[in-house]
């Protein structure tokens, strides 16, 4: 057998119970002893700021209700703790019958670790302010801009694009932008 790799998994729970869920999953890592099969375990939240009758009100959304992202190596004992973690509902990727789940792949959870903070990773553009850069995913997938503003720390740039034929920049992932040749 190959040598089995820490991958990404979905993990399906009954919606509002995402943070019970991931409790019980680091709970039973530290009693079973599964540190060298578990690794982390994520529920994706971000705060949003309302404001409320002049006041700023922080309030906390679930980007994916009813799912954990889980970290593991996926080996039978791994699989069948998980899957029978008290509010775990399954796994997302799994045909059934007893079949292990797909990981989710590398770059799509890369995106969503970059939007909780949480990536580490670092993408190496080959373009700088002032390029024109076409736009690979997402909402303005196959649009073109020209890059007004770069961010390091997020790895997001600025994007120049027309939008009802106004220039409106955009926020855009490195990821998701490729340097267009004149």
């Amino acid at each position: 057998m190959a040598e089995a790799t820490k991958e990404w998994y979905v993990v399906n729970t009954y919606a509002g119970h995402e943070n019970r869920v991931k409790e019980n999953l680091e709970r039973r890592m530290e009693t079973m002893g599964l540190q060298d099969y578990l690794f982390q375990v994520i529920v994706a939240e971000e705060t949003e700021i309302e404001y409320k009758n002049g006041k700023e009100v922080k309030k906390v959304k679930n980007l994916f209700s009813g799912y954990v992202f889980v970290e593991m190596i996926m080996t039978d004992e791994a699989w069948y703790i998980v899957r029978n973690t008290p509010g775990v509902t399954g796994f997302i990727g799994s045909s059934g019958g007893g079949a292990k789940p797909f990981p989710v792949a590398e770059d799509e959870m890369e995106n969503i670790l970059r939007r909780l903070g949480m990536s580490e990773r670092r993408v190496n553009v080959n373009f700088e302010v002032g390029d024109r850069v076409k736009i690979l995913g997402g909402a303005f997938s196959g649009v073109e801009g020209t890059v007004e503003k770069l961010d390091g720390d997020t790895q997001t740039a600025v994007v120049l694009t027309i939008l009802f034929g106004r220039e409106t920049p955009t926020e855009i992932s490195y990821c998701d932008l490729e340097k267009v040749d004149l």
